[in-house]
């Protein structure tokens, strides 16, 4: 199976500019972070960061140039188009999506998302349609073809800044498989987004020695020392529906247009 991972990636940011490049520890920012978690799984020749044409990233490109990695650059605001071009561009039949504020991605994860892709059932496999994992253990598998009918199809804000809501939204015409886990924990959050939760990662990264670190590593610590999720217990996951609302007001162009 061909198959290939591609991190979006870009230094804009509302709550935290820059947050891709923050150092975690030292020597080593939340990309490097996402990256060795993923490096066992794939390899440098099977990652591709896709950042964006912006001046801005191009500190992105560099970072990747400096450690062989390689780099797409595309769209800023239509992730949907990124994804498409990026993977015709590096000829991946089958996408792993990461996002570059997950720097605690857990492989073990990944790796079974990508036995259930290899049954060759699904066009679509993840841990988010019904999310028991933390809020930062987000995967992703897609076909080609799903993204393409995607791009090709796709015409909502939301639909096109976060790549698969349309694959998502039509069940009818892909076909999905959901991984659960156990215990419902998608209460907790080690996403990148906020000064609070940069704060919880460089405490958990301080704490944990081995490396990959897996979600096991990061649930016995929170129920060693289950204070430390009270460092971004506040903060909201708010980019999707800032999305809706830009859905709203296309809808309501489209038919004072009409």
């Amino acid at each position: 199976m061909n198959l290939g991972c591609i991190i979006q990636s870009r230094m804009g940011s509302t709550r935290l500019p820059g947050k891709v490049l923050k150092e975690l520890e030292t020597g080593k920012t939340c990309l490097d972070f996402v990256i060795q978690q993923l490096q066992d799984v794939f390899g440098i020749d099977n990652i591709v960061i896709a950042t964006t044409n912006l001046e801005e990233d191009d500190i992105i490109e560099q970072f990747c140039k400096n450690r062989k990695i390689n780099v797409f650059r595309g769209e800023s605001i239509n992730v949907l188009d990124r994804y498409y071009n990026c993977a015709k561009k590096f000829d991946i039949e089958n996408i792993v999506r990461i996002t570059s504020d997950c720097p605690l991605i857990d492989p073990k994860i990944v790796l079974e998302l990508i036995k259930m892709m290899k049954t060759g059932k699904f066009d679509y496999v993840t841990n988010t349609l019904n999310r028991t994992f933390p809020t930062g253990l987000d995967v992703e598998i897609f076909t080609f073809h799903a993204l393409e009918q995607s791009w090709k199809i796709a015409e909502l804000p939301s639909e096109k800044e976060h790549v698969t809501p349309f694959i998502k939204k039509n069940s009818k015409i892909f076909k999905h498989h959901n991984l659960e886990n156990n215990i419902d924990k998608s209460d907790v959050r080690i996403t990148l987004d906020t000064p609070e939760d940069l704060m919880l990662i460089r405490s958990v990264i301080s704490k944990i020695s081995n490396r990959p670190i897996f979600y096991k590593d990061l649930i016995d610590l929170f129920e060693r020392e289950p204070e430390i999720l009270s460092i971004n217990k506040n903060v909201k996951h708010d980019g999707y529906e800032r999305s809706l609302r830009e859905d709203r007001k296309f809808r309501e162009s489209d038919e004072n247009n009409g």
